[in-house]
């Protein structure tokens, strides 16, 4: 009997495995290349420099920076319960691959004046790699 539950607990962590990489690749897709091919085990490794100011889970709680769930899509500065700096609030920037790509490279002349004390990211790999991961886990 252990057996047989054994195996349908194994079938069932399959079906969701399957279902959860499937819709991975599918917000993957929306973005295009080179985000479809990106490395989203580099991206995790990528995002630990980032994880000590954010958080990407639904309902994370803001730290130096945002919590970044469900970042793609929203203007910058504009997450209720988190104090931007003018800059970032008045940007009018709406975060895609595109837009999240210029500021990772260089977040100081991206938005000038905005508090991000991160340097940037100049290895264009590691960018498609970290927004690729932070597409899949802030959706």
């Amino acid at each position: 009997m252990r057996m047989i539950f054994a195996g349908f607990a194994a079938l069932a962590l399959t079906s969701v495995a399957q279902a959860q990489d499937d819709a991975d690749a599918s917000i993957l897709a929306e973005l295009g290349e080179p985000y479809v091919s990106a490395s989203i085990e580099n991206g995790a490794r990528i995002y630990r420099r980032c994880q000590s100011c954010h958080t990407v889970e639904e309902g994370g709680r803001n730290m130096v920076g945002p919590n970044l769930h469900g970042v793609f899509g929203a203007e910058a500065g504009a997450k209720d319960g988190f104090r931007y700096s003018p800059a970032m609030s008045e940007s009018g920037i709406v975060w895609t691959a595109e837009t999240m790509d210029a500021y990772l490279t260089n977040p100081r002349t991206y938005i000038p004046r905005n508090r991000m004390s991160f340097a940037g990211l100049r290895d264009e790999d590691d960018r498609n790699d970290l927004i690729a991961w932070l597409a899949v886990n802030t959706n």
